[in-house]
Parts: structure tokens; sequence; C-alpha cells
């Protein structure tokens, strides 16, 4: 074998072979890692992911999966190449959001419905809010499990810029269960987009173009329709790709408007979720590809300004942190070893993302100071992002929703890699996709 070729074949050898530990190892010494809630092995725990074997044989949309796999395999490369960039831009929206819907109604509509139905997500909090700034003035109380009337998990587990999300759904007749998970996953499908367009900016388009297949046939997409972390993802992204655009931009009042949308999509995204200042590490990637720090102070400023305006309506992220922290570690959390999670973690990643991910990886290792700089510096970001957000012990389990702001920068990898191996893997990853879903109950 090349010495060229080994790189990619061993990344996606130990992919497949931590999954496959991470898999093996639970049930085989008797450890209780608790993915999914404190029982036994035998109730169905499919540690690492938040789930459970539950094979279906068809469903809505395993036909139309099967079609848009198929074809993607076939075509997917070439049509990214060849395409203008307008049209690729608006196929892989298609074509992805697609790919989502297609996925998800494998089981049926409850496949959209299901998960933002649930007691423990957003919704139903969201119906109840009549009075924001008292939502916002009270939201550090209602985190603690002690508080009477405590938040369900993921708005507990959130800043309230996640559940003012759900509330103007619900607020606009958009707050059913099916209708809302239709939203999310509309806005969840921009994502791709997003992260093309940031490549673009940063004059990298040839990359963009070789890694659209992978963002949009991602499958990531299983765990991407309805669930709210690919809201995040997408908010992250596009302030991102507005960053990268004021940084590249030649007009100065052009760079500030780009550079203020950027502030107010990071800053939001920072009320939204914990763990998304880590997108930081992203944006000073794209600042030092652009080689402009002049949107900084712009985007710096407007995020604060965000963030500062919550805290004015009552709601002070620097004090609901700790108040999570202490909730996060009274709950399941303490009883999800570490000794397993820290790599378990991994797995899931790997589950999510596709196994093409470890042979994308390899490869950027191998080339290093010949990869395309551009690929090189976000995929490292990312990866940073990934290692300080795993070794914080804050994101035990159930990462295959919750670092989905994370996953499409780290499959960026694979444009670096050899066009054979770009071509099958377009079908490495649908086929990885189509048996989580057939095979699986995911929870997301």
């Amino acid at each position: 074998m090349p010495t060229s070729v080994r790189p990619p074949w061993i990344g996606l050898v130990l992919c497949v072979a931590l999954v496959a530990a991470a898999l093996a190892v639970p049930p085989m010494f008797g450890w209780e890692v608790w993915a999914r809630a404190p029982r036994s092995l035998a109730a169905g725990e499919l540690p690492p992911l938040h789930g459970y074997w539950e094979p279906k044989l068809l469903g809505a949309g395993t036909l139309p999966a099967l079609v848009i796999a198929v074809l993607g395999w076939r075509y997917a490369v070439d049509v990214a190449e060849r395409l203008s960039w307008q049209r690729l831009l608006l196929v892989s929206y298609v074509v992805g959001l697609a790919w989502l819907l297609a996925l998800a109604f494998v089981d049926g509509t409850s496949g959209i419905s299901r998960v933002l139905g649930d007691d423990y997500e957003y919704l139903r909090s969201a119906r109840a809010v009549t009075d924001v700034h008292q939502l916002l003035t009270t939201y550090v109380d209602r985190i603690p499990y002690s508080a009477p009337d405590n938040w369900p998990t993921h708005p507990a587990g959130h800043p309230p810029g996640a559940l003012l999300f759900f509330v103007g759904l619900v607020k606009v007749g958009l707050g059913g269960d099916l209708a809302a998970g239709l939203v999310v996953t509309v806005i969840a499908a921009t994502t791709a987009l997003a992260v093309l367009v940031t490549l673009r900016a940063l004059g990298a388009e040839v990359m963009a173009r070789r890694a659209a297949p992978f963002l949009v046939l991602t499958p990531a997409a299983v765990f991407m329709a309805v669930s709210a972390d690919a809201v995040f993802a997408a908010v992250a992204a596009w302030g991102l790709a507005c960053l990268a655009l004021g940084a590249t931009s030649p007009a100065r009042g052009r760079s500030v408007a780009w550079s203020t949308l950027a502030g107010l999509l990071l800053g939001y995204g920072v009320l939204m979720s914990y763990g998304l200042p880590l997108v930081g590490l992203i944006a000073v990637a794209v600042l030092v590809l652009a080689r402009s720090w002049l949107p900084l102070p712009v985007a710096a400023a407007t995020a604060l300004v965000v963030v500062l305006a919550l805290a004015a309506g009552g709601f002070s992220w620097w004090e609901a942190y700790p108040v999570l922290n202490d909730r996060y570690w009274d709950g399941i959390a303490a009883d999800r070893p570490a000794s397993y999670w820290l790599w378990g973690n991994l797995a899931a990643l790997v589950v999510c993302a596709g196994p093409l991910l470890g042979a994308g990886l390899a490869q950027v290792v191998a080339l290093r100071r010949k990869a395309d700089r551009v690929v090189l510096l976000l995929v490292s970001a990312a990866a940073a992002a990934i290692v300080v957000a795993d070794l914080s012990r804050m994101s035990k389990a159930e990462v295959e929703r919750i670092w989905l702001p994370f996953v499409p920068w780290l499959l960026l990898s694979a444009a670096l890699l050899p066009e054979r191996w770009r071509r099958t893997g377009v079908l490495v990853q649908v086929v990885s996709a189509l048996l989580v879903q057939q095979l699986l109950y995911t929870s997301w």
C-alpha cells in the first residue's frame, strides 16, 4: 500500500475500532455507564449513544432516503465540482433538507414530532410562558433540582435563548410538535450552506466544493432533524460565515455590517448553549485565515451587547452557569463514569459524523504543512473545541447531538482525501446514516 494511502485507512480503522469498543466494553464487563437513565444495560441501553436497538423494516422515509443515498453516491462529487456557485448552494440546501426529512420520516411523522413533544424538551415549557421578563428574572432560580418548579432537563441545561426561540414559535402559531419540528429541520439544513459560504469567503472554493457532499449527505442528519442543538449549530455556522465575510470585505461599511451581524448571531448562540463559547476557537481561526482582526472589536462588542441585554432583562450567563454545574452533578452525570465517557464520547462523535471522519482527520495529520491552510486551521480549531469539551466532563454522553455545532467543521477534513476516497466516502457516509436510522432508536 502506498505511503500516501495509509493515513486514511489507519484513521478509518481506528474509528471503527473505537465505536466497536464503545459498544462492546459496557456489556462485556458489566459497566453501568447510564447512557439513558439509571437502569441496567439489559433494559436496552446502547452506549455510547443515547438510544437503543429498534430495527425497522420500512418506513415512509426509507425509500426516499435510499434514492437520495444512491444518487448522492453516484453524482454528488461531480455535481459539486461542476455547478455554478449559486446553483451549488441551492442544490445543497434542497438535497440536504430532503436528506434530513427522509431519514426522520423513516419513523413516520413521529420522526419529526416525537422529540420536541417530549416533556424533557422545550415546547412544554415554551407553551406555558406568558411573561418573558418574569421568565428571565426567575430563570436561574428554577435550574436546581431542589427548586419546587424546576425546569425540565433541556431548559435547565441551556441559557434562555434556546427556550425563547421556541416561545417565539409558539407565539406565531408554530408551537405544535410537528410544526416546530419542521421549522427546526428547515433551519438545520442551512448549516452546510453557512460552512460553504465561509470557505469561499476565505478563498477556499475548491475545498468547499470537495467538502459539499459530506456536509450535505452527513450521517449527522439523523441527529439534526428536530434537534434544538442543530439550530444552535446553524446559528453558530452563520455567525462564523458573517465573520468571514466581514473579515474579507474590501468595503469598510460592508465589513462593519457583516461583523455586526456576526456578533449578533454568535452572541445569541452563547445564550442558546453553554458550550457555544468554544466556537470562539473557530472564530479565531477564521480571522487568522482572513489575515484581518478588524472585525473582532465590532463582532465582540455586538456579542457582548446581546449578552448584557439579557442580563439587564434578568438573566446573567455568568450567574447561571455555576448553578447549572451543580444541577448537572446532582443528576445523572454523577453516575456516568469518566473512565468510559472520556473516550465513549469520541465514539458517539464518530457515529454522528460518520466513519469517514477518521480517514479525514488522519489525512489532516499526515499532510499537516502540505494541507490546504483553510481546511487545516478550521478542522484543528473544531478538534480543539471537542477536546476542551470532552475534558471538561460537562459533556458526558448525548454528544451525538450536543457536539453538532462542531461536526461540519470537522467534516471539512474529507476535502483533503484523494478523489477515489471521496467518491467511495460518500457511499460510506450514507450507508452509515441509513444503518443508524434503520436499526436504532436514537432519542433525537
